[in-house]
């Protein structure tokens, strides 16, 4: 089974070539039409099996597919053990990654049926009915923020991602301390991001009781719950919340903060845990 660096190394010039390819464009502006090369970020299907059973297609870059099944299985409740993973295969030249577990096969068949379309722009799809949150336990641990940290912690997850200065094709997404920012991802998919992160505490044991997730994509009830599944207590965004995401961080006590745009930002829920 590879593996992946938990701590953020930054991506070498060749990875973002990889996931992207340039084509030719007509630019029309006020001024008149010019030709000119731009990039455009990869875009893959991968096809997740679980212990030979076809379980989703997810469209992704194709970066980090591993923690990227990983964590999609784990946030679907598909796996759940850490101690079940028996490996993991990937076969880049047909996009497949191969998941064995030695928990039982009957949870990947009853949430078969259960597949709904989400707010992704990729129609993404989830297993849970969004419902079942309501039995989730509510965080048992909270971060103290001050306000010049959200600040900070955004700025640097805006400026980390080089594959977005290329494209302006994909989300971006980090797992961060108050004070830093520990593992970041992106992807095509805000979904997808947010799994890579999952996927990659779950594989390297990383603790996520402590920790904030980042991301440029709405907080919607989908992502909320990945994050209150993996136990991770605050959310914050450069955009928007929605109701039902709103609804469920105040029954399961999480923090959530939105719109972190121009030194400006919108507490949404938490506010007791951000200091001034």
């Amino acid at each position: 089974m590879s593996r992946h660096d938990a701590t953020v190394i930054p991506t070498a010039p060749s990875e973002i070539d990889d996931l992207c390819e340039v084509v030719e464009v007509s630019h029309i502006t006020k001024s008149g039409r010019k030709r000119s090369p731009v990039a455009v970020v990869r875009e893959i299907p991968l096809t997740i099996f679980l212990n030979d059973q076809e379980i989703v297609t997810l469209l992704c870059t194709g970066a980090h597919v591993e923690s990227l099944a990983v964590g999609f299985l784990n946030s679907e409740g598909l796996l759940q053990d850490r101690s079940s993973l028996r490996g993991v295969e990937v076969d880049q030249s047909r996009h497949i990654v191969r998941v064995s577990s030695s928990e039982d096969a009957w949870v990947a068949e009853r949430l078969l049926g259960r597949r709904i379309i989400t707010s992704g722009c990729g129609k993404g799809t989830i297993f849970y009915h969004v419902l079942d949150s309501l039995q989730s336990r509510p965080v048992e641990h909270h971060v103290a923020l001050r306000v010049d940290q959200v600040r900070h912690l955004m700025g640097e997850l805006n400026h980390r991602s080089e594959l977005y200065r290329r494209s302006r094709g994909v989300h971006n997404c980090a797992l961060a301390l108050p004070t830093e920012i520990v593992l970041f991802r992106a992807d095509i998919g805000r979904h997808n991001a947010v799994d890579m992160i999952i996927g990659e505490c779950f594989l390297e044991g990383l603790a996520t009781q402590d920790k904030i997730l980042l991301t440029t994509g709405r907080i919607t009830s989908e992502i909320l719950i990945k994050c209150a599944k993996a136990g991770i207590p605050a959310l914050i965004s450069r955009s928007a919340a929605t109701s039902l995401a709103l609804q469920l961080a105040r029954d399961l006590k999480m923090t959530v903060i939105g719109y972190v745009r121009g030194g400006n930002m919108v507490v949404y829920a938490g506010g007791e845990h951000i200091e001034p």
